[in-house]
């Protein structure tokens, strides 16, 4: 697939193009201003002879506004300074031979590269792969490297969706992560939002108006899809990253905010057959996971390979809300929704996928959400514990370690990480790392302090009881707060990466190599905390869950069969959050 946004190297010079339908004249900046010749659609195009990669350049538009590339590969001064013209074809791959893993040997960790190390840089996380290995971790999910205003941020404010933030280093030092991770025999996915721009750097308004729709998300303008130039830029965008960064798959982000009109080819199937003809292409295993709040079920088809439509499978936020009540109680916002009986709502988790599945959800509005998942494979769920939204979207950015009792959590992780699901930890879960991760940015001027006080309002409760103990986001310390600590474990920390490897050792031994077709089964939650479940593993096995989940000592009544692979009943008893796993005929 030839790319139709950004500069194309043409082996005597460079050939630069914009869309920039809203502008009557535009040129380009290298030494001096080159006059761009506009061509249909609102097209602008100029070859220079003789440039070569690493030339630095920007767009002028109608004598009046100096621009980067909107599809520019590197922005070495971030957002506002000029791009810098890439040769992705020139860089050096040791792992030649890497064609990836199929989906159902995934198993996750979600890593914020600026905090994930003391450097926060893409070079940094090197060393630390090792260590994800001999956890039993198959698959990093890189947080969002979109360049962003300023050199601090989540990710999700990018506005420049070609270029890997220069917070964390140039280009060639993420295709290093990458071939590093892949010679060890990780895959390594991306977070993409492709529901907004973020608010401080995007120009598209300016000079190509019909990039956005007169709608709004929660974070910013519409964009219109229904606009071939627009549906080509995110398409080519997720190709970019998946072709010359070789990425293993990808996020994307609250999907439910891309905005679709009835009867338009949804951007989202487009998305996915583009991505399907790579993977013929190049002979690899490409994955495509969702974000949805709708819980779309249609979307998820996690056996079509390669991708012809679908996605290979959704973040299962029902599975976190119904274990985030019953470890902590909570119950603000979306967790109202999970307060009727959050041990039998996880018992439809286990045995169905989503929760709501077309019931009335009170914090959507009182309106029906999702549709029946029993159907799909269990690997269509990605299912976890915490995750960046979890923890950051809270006033103090506070990790479930602060929140519930090591047990819980302990029997909670028992059955994330072996049931047929695929599982998900955040970056330092797996010791059961303290470490808040708070909500940080870099904005100046009225943007920071309308971020500023836009969470002082949201969280005045917080503010009123905690006062200045609640991290400003614009604050560097507030970043710095959020660095993994890898030095100074517990011995309570220890046993628990102990605990998260012995886990995911057995999970490759025993559940991975019988996924491969596995379905569904049933699960019941009885009145005194016991929850019971059974899967139909690939192999003709079944796979059988009995857990206490509650503080008080409970007499067996059942008797769970089969060869136990985790845990033990303590004679005709289960302790309190005990978590036994059986697999037989």
């Amino acid at each position: 697939m030839s790319a139709t946004f950004g500069p194309r190297l043409t082996g005597d010079g460079v050939e630069f193009r914009l869309w920039a339908p809203g502008a009557k004249r535009v040129d380009l900046l290298l030494d001096r201003r080159h006059a761009m010749r506009r061509e249909h659609d609102g097209w602008y195009v100029t070859n220079i002879p003789g440039l070569t990669a690493g030339a630095r350049y920007r767009f002028r538009i109608d004598d009046e506004l100096d621009v980067p590339d909107p599809a520019s590969a590197f922005q070495p001064e971030d957002v506002f300074g000029p791009s810098e013209v890439v040769d992705h074809d020139s860089f050096g791959w040791r792992a030649r031979d890497w064609r990836g893993r199929p989906w159902h040997e995934t198993v996750l960790i979600e890593i914020h590269v600026g905090t994930f190390t003391p450097h926060g840089t893409y070079r940094a996380m090197i060393e630390k792969l090792d260590h994800l290995v001999a956890t039993g971790i198959t698959a990093l999910e890189l947080m969002p490297l979109a360049d962003f205003a300023g050199s601090r941020g989540w990710g999700y404010d990018g506005v420049l969706w070609y270029a890997p933030d220069s917070a964390y280093g140039r280009p060639e030092d993420l295709k290093t992560l990458i071939d590093e991770a892949h010679l060890r025999g990780l895959m390594v996915f991306l977070d993409v939002v492709y529901n907004h721009f973020g608010p401080e750097g995007n120009h598209l308004g300016r000079y190509a108006p019909t990039f956005f729709i007169d709608a709004h998300t929660p974070w910013g303008s519409a964009i219109d899809y229904r606009v071939g130039e627009v549906r080509a830029f995110a398409v080519e965008n997720a190709i970019h990253w998946l072709r010359d960064y070789r990425f293993d798959g990808l996020r994307l982000d609250a999907a439910n905010h891309i905005l679709q009109e009835p009867g338009e080819t949804p951007m989202l199937h487009e998305l996915s057959v583009a991505a399907g003809r790579l993977a013929v292409e190049t002979a690899r295993h490409i994955h495509l996971v969702l974000e949805n709040g709708d819980n779309c079920a249609s979307l998820l088809d996690p056996v079509q390979d390669p991708p012809r439509g679908k996605y290979r499978a959704q973040w299962n936020d029902d599975y976190h809300h119904v274990w985030h009540v019953m470890l902590t109680r909570e119950s603000a916002g979306y967790y109202g929704d999970y307060q009727r009986s959050p041990r039998r709502d996880l018992a439809r988790a286990l045995a169905l996928g989503f929760v709501y599945q077309g019931e009335v959800s009170a914090f959507w509005g009182d309106k029906p959400r999702g549709e029946p998942s029993g159907h799909l494979p269990p690997v269509t769920f990605v299912n976890f514990l915490q995750n960046h939204d979890q923890i950051g979207n809270r006033a103090l950015g506070d990790r479930l370690e602060s929140q519930a009792a090591s047990p819980a959590i302990e029997a909670a992780l028992a059955i994330t990480l072996l049931a047929p699901a695929v599982p998900m930890l955040f970056m330092g879960e797996e010791w059961g790392a303290t470490t808040p991760f708070p909500f940080f940015c870099d904005f100046h001027g009225g943007l920071a302090e309308a971020v500023r006080n836009g969470r002082r309002q949201e969280y005045a409760w917080a503010y009123a009881k905690y006062g200045n103990d609640v991290p400003d986001p614009l604050d560097p310390a507030t970043l710095q707060s959020a660095v993994l600590d890898w030095y100074s474990r517990t011995p309570e920390q220890e046993a628990r990466q102990a605990l998260v490897r012995q886990l995911l050792r057995l999970r490759h031994e025993k559940i991975v190599p019988r996924l491969g077709g596995a379905r569904f089964g049933n699960a019941v939650a009885a009145d005194d905390g016991v929850l019971t479940a059974h899967w139909r593993m690939g192999d003709g096995t079944t796979m059988r869950l009995a857990a206490n989940l509650s503080d008080e000592d409970i007499a067996r009544t059942d008797h769970i069969t089969g060869t136990p692979i985790w845990g033990k009943a303590a004679g005709e008893r289960l302790p309190p959050w005990s978590v036994v796993w059986r697999l037989g005929g």
